[in-house]
């Protein structure tokens, strides 16, 4: 069995040249990175991750934790989980992926799991998984705010939901709307409790009550309501309760598409009688919608990527210098079709 010495004496490079050039942690010449990967072909060398983990002592991977349910992922989670994997890999790293029963982490096996550092995606008020890896002493970054009683302070890679409502509320009021109905991600994550402060902020900026009856949360991952989840509330304020709604903010595209669909079936129209507007969506499919969707661009994939990079550098991995503890990544409104000003009697 060929070992990275054969490789390196064939390459006509150094050992350490060899490594780097599959753990990527070093930048290697086009040149020389060829030359290394014809040799460990000629000689069917692979590099042995195990032994690797033994020099380094380091078990190389990272665990991303995600809450789940019966359903498929959605554009955001795909998008996320491939910044992951991309740029753990560009330092030589695995990601193992914990599928976690959300509110359900029974036992202390995540923190026991062969990783060096976790990334936990949608943290929960009081989440477990938080408490385990603290309790623990395992590195971890989260992606979203921690609402942890016994975790003062950690590392977080975040978008600025507060802003981010602020703007979408400013953004439909300035057309003139002042009934807006809010279908907000689950009750009990962090994003969600941001979220909902600041929607009664911006309205009362705006002089307008949020009436509870406009604000709703999405059903736990585990509930049979999780996937038709926006389109009952539509049903139900607009129909039932007789609410003037002029406009709708939905958590994300699976809450918009259900949205769209009840909308249709009480007779109205999109935008023309309500406006709709989707926070985290999928932008290749908020265009092909009719009319297409106006979102906000959360920039999954490097909300993934920053959080591995600020792993990387509480690992003493990264060799880039200074990294803040706390990085927001940008949004910004991607306007479609689904939202328009209102006229006559309701223009604000």
């Amino acid at each position: 069995m060929a070992k990275i010495d054969d490789v390196a004496r064939l390459a006509g490079v150094s050992k350490g040249t060899v490594s780097n050039v599959f753990s990527q942690k070093r930048p290697t010449s086009k040149e020389v990175t060829e030359r290394v990967l014809k040799a460990s072909k000629e000689l069917n060398y692979v590099p042995n991750h195990i032994a690797r983990s033994l020099v380094t002592k380091k078990t190389m991977a990272i665990g991303l934790t995600i809450p789940h349910g019966n359903f498929f992922f959605s554009a955001f989670h795909n998008q996320f989980i491939n910044g992951v994997v991309l740029e753990a890999s560009r330092f030589g790293y695995r990601v193992l992926l914990d599928m976690l029963p959300v509110l359900e982490v029974k036992t202390p096996s995540l923190a026991s799991y062969p990783i060096d550092g976790a990334i936990v995606l949608g943290p929960t008020e009081e989440d477990e998984r938080i408490r385990l890896l603290h309790f623990n002493g395992i590195p971890f970054v989260t992606v979203g705010k921690i609402f942890n009683a016994q975790v003062k302070e950690a590392p977080t890679v975040n978008n600025d939901n507060a802003r981010i409502v602020h703007d979408i509320c400013d953004y439909l009021i300035a057309r003139g709307h002042k009934n807006l109905m809010f279908l907000n991600a689950t009750k009990g994550t962090t994003v969600s409790m941001e979220r909902r402060t600041a929607f009664m902020e911006a309205l009362a900026k705006h002089r307008l009550v949020m009436r509870d009856s406009m604000h709703h949360y999405k059903p736990h991952t585990q509930s049979d309501h999780y996937l038709h989840y926006g389109y009952a509330e539509t049903i139900r304020v607009i129909r039932e309760s007789g609410e003037k709604v002029t406009a709708i903010i939905a958590d994300d595209d699976r809450a918009a598409f259900n949205a769209m669909n009840a909308i249709k079936d009480l007779g109205l129209r999109i935008p023309e009688d309500i406006s709709l507007f989707v926070i985290c969506g999928d932008l290749s499919m908020m265009h092909q919608t009719m009319p297409p969707l106006t979102g906000m661009d959360l920039q999954p994939s490097e909300l993934g990527a920053q959080s591995v990079k600020l792993l990387m550098h509480m690992l003493g991995i990264s060799n880039e210098g200074d990294y803040p503890d706390h990085l927001i990544i940008e949004s910004k409104i991607v306007e479609g079709a689904s939202c328009s000003s209102i006229e006559g009697e309701w223009q604000g």
